[in-house]
């Protein structure tokens, strides 16, 4: 699969374009946000918002990776998932950056959570799941090698000194933000980010076999 032959990435990032046209041009985009949008206060309690329904609880981290607030955020978004996704999904395979983009939208949403459980701010945006697809990216394609520390094996040395590297640039970009994080779900690039570290093995034993 060549890196132009990217189904499923570039099928994510229509649906995602879509969805946000159609929400823009029908008025419904708050409306959607709210039911649809991951918001770590709804857990344990059921919400009712007449009329219509609520997406339950525990899919909404799903459909809130489908969902974007604004032009520049759904344009930074797409432009990262299709330079980055398209040529990861070539080694990976469809089903494997199925699973990684899935991992990454509810690690971000269980470390939103973590972080605030409180928070009734709906979460939303592709943001974590491509924090996870940023950290298989660089896990593969790095060419910078970290010796081991002591029983730390050298590859997560350098999985640690990436995770270490983004959670801090994320950090840095909520302060800069104000209000503490600002508008920006730090915690949910954290969380996208972490998964990926974790799962790039996995997945790349799932695809290719071996150790």
């Amino acid at each position: 699969m060549k890196p132009q032959d990217a189904p499923l990435v570039t099928g994510y990032a229509l649906v995602c374009v879509i969805v946000f046209v159609l929400l823009s041009i029908t008025g419904f985009q708050i409306d959607a946000i709210v039911r649809a949008g991951f918001i770590p206060a709804r857990f344990g309690s059921e919400l009712i918002l007449p009329p219509g329904t609520m997406v339950p609880f525990v899919l909404t981290p799903l459909t809130s990776a489908f969902l974007h607030g604004g032009v520049l955020h759904i344009v930074f978004n797409m432009l990262v998932l299709l330079f980055i996704g398209r040529q990861l999904e070539a080694p990976l395979g469809a089903k494997a950056m199925a699973v990684l983009l899935l991992a990454g939208a509810y690690g971000g949403a269980l470390a939103q959570f973590l972080a605030d459980p409180q928070s009734a701010v709906p979460m939303i945006g592709a943001s974590g799941a491509i924090s996870a697809v940023i950290a298989v990216f660089a896990l593969i394609f790095s060419r910078s090698k970290a010796p081991a520390i002591g029983p730390i094996p050298g590859h997560w040395v350098r999985a640690l000194w990436l995770a270490a590297a983004w959670i801090g640039v994320q950090l840095l970009i909520g302060f800069a933000g104000g209000g503490g994080f600002g508008a920006i779900a730090i915690w949910a690039h954290v969380g996208g980010f972490l998964a990926g570290l974790l799962l790039a093995r996995p997945l790349l034993r799932w695809r290719f076999g071996g150790r």
